[in-house]
């Protein structure tokens, strides 16, 4: 990988990130198209680094109160039952899925699962499931009634997106939609709740690629998430704009364009479902 492709995959990263198509599973196919193989995991989760520091300049002063009131109940100075306490509580509960299927499947993850058959599939299935929420789901309940319950199925959801094609938001957003929250709502929380996940494993995987840079080149990997930043600031406020007015559907309609698309061009031979660096770590992680 050169500049330029990291450039490349920078601004893919920045503007699939908080869309519900998959930043992973667009990662994925980019980095197969511009044939330097698969970018991996570890690219992935470094450069989503980027994309979440966009996220918290952007709900900064949701995110200082939210921190500030949980530590202020924490001492008796804030009810414990304040709506911004709770938030505190609920996005820890919320992160834990992610935390435990994230060490338990890092393999699988890191593997298996960025086969470009699961990721079309995926894109396919999820796409058409976020539709039928978006169509069902009653679209009236606000964040400020969030239960525990409820923090932790978006949780789980959220842990889904560990699979390249499900989508961090799209996930989220999906379970929102299906408890009766509002678009804004459903948004709102997943891009709060994937502060914690994001840094914990973006760090995790920094920590680790430092000790071998041959397999995530670091200069290549930093610039793709300093753009990564720069797009998603932009693309965070289109969304949130976007989605008060409008539905889902045409992020539908392009999750399964596309996940037909991949199909189709690995039957034909196009694409490799595997690239040599995945077939060779998941061979080396047999022995």
């Amino acid at each position: 990988m050169g500049i330029f492709e990291a450039i490349i995959l920078g601004i893919i990263q920045g503007l699939t990130e908080f869309l519900p198509i998959s930043s992973s599973a667009h990662l994925r196919i980019s980095s197969e198209l511009l044939g330097i193989g698969d970018a991996g995991a570890a690219f992935t989760a470094i450069t989503q680094i980027g994309t979440e520091a966009a996220v918290i300049v952007f709900f900064w002063r949701d995110i200082v109160r939210i921190i500030g009131r949980w530590f202020r109940s924490l001492a008796g100075s804030v009810p414990r039952r304040d709506p911004d306490a709770l938030m505190g509580w609920w996005i820890i509960l919320g992160s834990l899925p992610i935390v435990v299927g994230g060490l338990l499947f890092e393999d699988a993850i890191d593997t298996t699962l960025r086969s470009l058959w699961f990721v079309a599939f995926t894109l396919i299935f999820f796409g058409l499931l976020l539709g039928l929420a978006d169509r069902v789901g009653r679209k009236t309940r606000p964040l400020e009634k969030l239960t525990w319950k409820h923090g932790l199925i978006y949780g789980f959801a959220q842990a889904m997106a560990l699979i390249p094609g499900v989508s961090r938001s799209g996930g989220t957003i999906t379970a929102g939609l299906l408890m009766g929250y509002t678009r804004e709502a459903a948004a709102r929380y997943s891009f709060l709740l994937a502060i914690p996940a994001v840094l914990g494993s973006g760090g995790y995987k920094l920590v680790k690629s430092v000790g071998d840079p041959a397999a995530t080149p670091m200069l290549e990997t930093l610039v793709a998430t300093v753009v990564a930043f720069l797009v998603a600031l932009v693309v965070i406020g289109f969304f949130m704009r976007y989605i008060s007015k409008r539905s889902f559907m045409p992020f539908v309609v392009y999750r399964v364009l596309l996940g037909i698309a991949i199909i189709v061009l690995l039957s034909t031979g196009v694409l490799s479902p595997e690239s040599g660096a995945s077939v060779a770590e998941a061979a080396g992680g047999a022995q």
